[in-house]
């Protein structure tokens, strides 16, 4: 496999090592994270490649800091308790997203505690985990659980939270194409070990470009975070699906900047009037593969999105039905596919 491909960073790798465990497939990749500035693996890379080694018993070539080649080969899952650090304010949750696929039907319960970073303008926050990602895993027939202990924000990093897996026998079929009557909205300004004017300036900004009331606008100081830092989540929970958007505070950069792009961006997901955001779309992909099937409305296709259909298609007997239903609208179903060369049966 070549790590240039697509998006050429770290999804291509993190989707491989996922569905290499699930499969039994081996791999070998070159050019690891190539289209980035540093290219190679990083803490938070290197991190996802020895929690994939743990939890499938793996043979593993390459699994050093800088390394842009790797060779992996799965043997069997073991559901058990683990521990996996990144060490820095790299993603741990772009962690347990490489671990939770085989993890979702493996022959018992898992028990996992993550550390490192857990929001991160790089990866999804905790909070959409926990608010969008699982409870659409959940629908599918596990039962997975997360609980923040301690955020963690770049670069002081140090959050940690937990997560409970109690798998299926197989994922179902789920499909996404109604949005639904919006139910909920909610900001939250998250702030950390900063001034919390930083908040009320973000929330007063998006009350005015999204036009929500005033009870819908939170600010909270936290004192458990390791170091600075600020979120800004906004939440639009519907009748089949909620998701999250979020915008992080960055030295140099006005509140009203922060907030600014993150009203704009839930103002285009609710004017095209899809259930799955630009985010979600990626992430989707695999849990619907492997469930034989799946079919969502989104947004126009992110690269990470393009990236993640093509690498599927290597591992999985699966082709991706990717259709414009209008201007700001699209369609995508995984479907099973009749190749011969795709696919391949779990190791136990």
């Amino acid at each position: 496999m070549d790590g240039s491909f697509g998006e050429g960073g770290g999804q291509i790798l993190r989707t491989s090592l996922a569905v290499s465990l699930v499969t039994g497939k081996p791999f070998h990749m070159q050019n690891i994270r190539a289209g980035r500035k540093k290219p190679g693996l990083m803490r938070q890379h290197l991190t996802a490649v020895n929690a994939a080694t743990e939890v499938g018993q793996a043979e593993v070539k390459g699994n050093a800091i800088g390394s842009r080649e790797l060779h992996f080969a799965p043997q069997a899952i073991k559901p058990r308790q683990y521990h996996f650090a990144v060490g820095t304010a790299g993603s741990c949750t772009l962690v347990l997203q490489t671990v939770l696929p085989a993890l979702l039907t493996s022959e018992s319960r898992s028990e996992l505690i993550l550390e490192g970073g857990t929001h991160n303008p790089y990866a999804p926050p905790f909070d959409f985990l926990s608010r969008v990602f699982l409870p659409i895993v959940n629908r599918m027939g596990p039962v997975v659980t997360a609980a923040l202990q301690r955020p963690g924000f770049y670069p002081a990093g140090g959050g940690r939270f937990s997560v409970s897996i109690t798998p299926a026998e197989k994922l179902s079929r789920i499909d996404l194409l109604e949005r639904g009557k919006i139910k909920r909205r909610l900001v939250r300004a998250i702030v950390a070990r900063l001034p919390r004017k930083i908040g009320d300036r973000e929330v007063r900004v998006i009350g005015e470009k999204l036009l929500w009331d005033r009870h819908c606008l939170r600010v909270e100081e936290t004192a458990e975070a390791r170091g600075p830092g600020n979120v800004l989540i906004v939440e639009i929970e519907s009748e089949h699906i909620t998701e999250v958007f979020t915008g992080f505070g960055q030295r140099g950069v006005p509140a009203e900047e922060v907030a600014g792009r993150t009203a704009d961006a839930v103002l285009e997901y609710l004017a095209a009037e899809v259930p799955v955001g630009r985010h979600l779309a990626d992430q989707l992909l695999l849990p619907m593969a492997l469930a034989g099937g799946g079919r969502f409305r989104t947004l126009s296709l992110t690269q990470h999105t393009t990236t993640n259909i093509e690498v599927l298609k290597m591992f999985l007997a699966v082709e991706a039905t990717v259709s414009q239903v209008n201007k700001d609208v699209w369609d995508i179903e995984m479907v099973q596919s009749t190749s011969a060369f795709a696919g391949g049966a779990r190791r136990q």
